[in-house]
């Protein structure tokens, strides 16, 4: 695993946009018309541009797998972060649709605690490359990472099949919202050392 270079944007906005094309919880963000695939696309770009400034991307060495991993305590309001923010709302979520999306996300930070943390925001593989195990590795490699920042790693799902993937490495429930599907908030803690 690697950080990623500003230039490997393309090539991580294309393996999430396929791997999250029918998720629940992008779906309820994204506005659902004809522009669908673009808008999520405008939303994986969004995410990679505040990790990039706020966190990081990482890229598997073999750039089939990538994650999208956010830092809280480092996010900062800024000119450019005002500028990504409005840019979201006009190419993916839509003027009709701020309320919800704001809505949605003042009730996921009710639930997730204040403290230091690697926020895992997306993590994804190349749909031609899933089901290898290439998944599991990348996320040791995360795990790994988080350890030595010393950061628990948070996440939210909406995706069922994924809870025993994620319980596998450690992972807990902690909370879940209903929106009008389930949206669950797991947590890693640390490795005892």
């Amino acid at each position: 695993m690697k950080n990623a270079e500003y230039n490997d944007k393309s090539l991580i906005v294309n393996i999430l946009t396929k791997s999250f094309d029918t998720n629940q919880s992008v779906n309820y963000i994204v506005k659902q018309d004809q522009k669908r695939e673009e808008r999520i696309r405008a939303l994986i770009d969004y995410s990679f541009e505040i990790c990039h400034l706020f966190g990081n991307v990482f890229l598997s060495n073999d750039k089939e797998a990538c994650a999208l991993v956010l830092y809280p305590d480092k996010k900062k309001t800024t000119f450019k972060s005002i500028l990504l923010d409005v840019k979201l709302i006009l190419n993916c979520v839509g003027l009709k649709n701020i309320k919800k999306v704001l809505a949605r996300e003042s009730a996921i930070k009710k639930l997730q605690p204040k403290e230091l943390m690697s926020y895992l925001w997306f993590i994804g593989v190349n749909p031609e490359s899933q089901n290898t195990g290439l998944g599991s590795i990348f996320i040791n490699e995360i795990i790994k990472d988080s350890d030595l920042k010393k950061r628990p790693i948070y996440l939210e799902t909406s995706t069922l099949k994924n809870l025993p993937w994620y319980k596998k490495f450690g992972f807990q429930i902690y909370n879940e919202l209903d929106l009008n599907y389930k949206l669950f908030f797991l947590k890693r803690e640390l490795n005892k050392q």
